[in-house]
């Protein structure tokens, strides 16, 4: 029987084989090797007082908690956000001028003669209005069409691989190991999968510049494409100049004036005024010093993407713009309110008591995320503030192929000559890509001190 995959949920079944409790971010992680072995530390010597204290070292010995605690900060906010589509297509074809009127936000007319119809600012009188019984091909009604591009993604593999010897899987068992050393390089391995995902979401642009040029080490294109590239414009990559580390193209050129991946979207490159380009905020240049925050900065920017027709659904920020941001409203006595945000899955809100949300500020009701990779963009030299993306989640999302994956071989599966060691050896993988089919109501916010 033919089956078809039209949910995300369908795709989960598909790949694991049933069950309700498929997590795309929960199963997510990788690491590094542990091939460490046993053997004991040199040079941390433990000190004994009394006469016979080179005879007591042998009767100590010191315990460690079997518990490992992570040390540093492994969120995943900009992979958690994005709502999950399995992968259909490996393209979409996307209407990017009206049949007449122009590509703008707003519909273009001429207000003196000359223009006819079917024209990107046709006359005023020339839009649809027409005498009775209108003969066809006049004057005022014309054959037109909209226009069309088609744009494709390719799906992106990301992996992430680790092993560790049988005699350390064993030894971790007995004496004051931890345990099931499986069990924990699988676990903090996976968090580390979903965090290098996360990274790829919000690399900066200077990364596709410096990694990203058609060389041989250029492999920037292999992971996520990132969504401060996709919430960019020709007018922003244009004026890159002296701020962004262009030192593989040359030192005095941009973006936008050379080949490179950073203009190159899907397929398609952008250029002036084109439909690729998002709502970029930067100020009067990255050239500059850049520009004090201000609530006009981001009221303007939001005004701006409504009349392009987009619904900003949250904010990507850094901690410290998300401070910036309150301290601003506290001065003016106005308060940042609070909103519960309920996860979703293939636009199909949690129910409240059956699955975990969590409460975050919000600005004129749009949820403000933190991410603590969110990059600084501008030209000021002393501390800048994080960008900040708002993004429209209806027209942006992860496009899955293959959900998250663990693989594991080796000599306790009774297959060493499968890894070629006397060990195990873990495999995370996922595949995916992040897609767009509205640019102009994704909006960024840079250059901000």
């Amino acid at each position: 029987m033919t089956k078809y995959i039209n949910t995300m949920r369908d795709l989960e079944m598909a790949t694991y084989g049933g069950g309700s409790n498929g997590n795309l971010l929960k199963a997510a992680g990788v690491v590094g090797s542990i091939n460490s072995g046993f053997v004991g530390s040199s040079g941390d010597a433990l000190t004994l007082n009394g006469t016979a204290a080179s005879n007591l070292t042998a009767l100590y010995n010191m315990v460690y908690g079997q518990k490992v605690w992570a040390m540093i900060n492994q969120e995943i906010n900009p992979l958690a956000i994005l709502p999950k589509r399995p992968y259909t297509s490996s393209g979409w074809r996307v209407m990017t001028a009206r049949p007449q009127g122009g590509s703008g936000a707003a519909f273009s007319v001429n207000t003196t003669t000359g223009n006819a119809q079917g024209n990107a600012s046709p006359d005023g009188d020339l839009i649809g209005g027409v005498g009775e019984n209108e003969a066809l091909d006049s004057t005022q009604l014309e054959a037109m069409a909209p226009e069309y591009a088609t744009l494709y993604m390719n799906p992106k593999i990301v992996a992430h691989m680790f092993d560790y010897s049988e005699l350390a899987s064993e030894m971790a068992k007995i004496d004051d190991g931890i345990g099931d050393l499986r069990k924990l390089i699988r676990e903090d391995m996976g968090k580390h999968h979903a965090e290098s995902q996360s990274k790829m979401l919000v690399m900066p642009l200077e990364v596709y510049d410096s990694l990203g040029a058609d060389t041989s080490s250029g492999r920037i294109r292999e992971n996520y494409t990132s969504l401060m590239k996709i919430v960019s414009s020709f007018t922003e990559l244009s004026d890159t100049v002296g701020i962004h580390n262009v030192s593989a193209l040359g030192g005095t050129t941009n973006y936008a004036t050379t080949d490179d991946d950073a203009k190159i979207l899907y397929g398609a490159t952008r250029s002036a005024a084109s439909y690729l380009d998002a709502e970029v905020n930067f100020g009067g240049s990255y050239a500059t010093a850049g520009r004090q925050f201000t609530l006009s900065t981001i009221n303007s920017t939001i005004q701006s993407l409504r009349l392009n027709g987009g619904t900003p659904k949250v904010i990507l920020t850094g901690y410290d713009t998300i401070q910036a941001l309150s301290d601003l409203l506290q001065s003016q006595e106005r308060f940042m309110d609070s909103k519960e945000v309920m996860p979703t899955h293939n636009g199909v809100k949690g129910v409240k008591g059956a699955e975990v949300g969590f409460r975050v500020a919000t600005y004129y009701d749009i949820p403000l995320i933190p991410a603590k990779d969110m990059p600084t963009t501008g030209g000021y030299t002393g501390t800048k503030l994080s960008d900040m993306l708002l993004l429209d989640t209806d027209h942006l999302w992860f496009a899955t192929m293959k959900p998250t994956q663990y693989f594991e071989d080796g000599i306790s599966h009774g297959n060493p000559f499968g890894v070629g060691v006397l060990g195990n050896r873990g495999l995370y993988r996922t595949m995916g890509e992040t897609g767009c089919t509205f640019f102009k109501g994704q909006g960024k916010i840079t250059n901000l001190f």
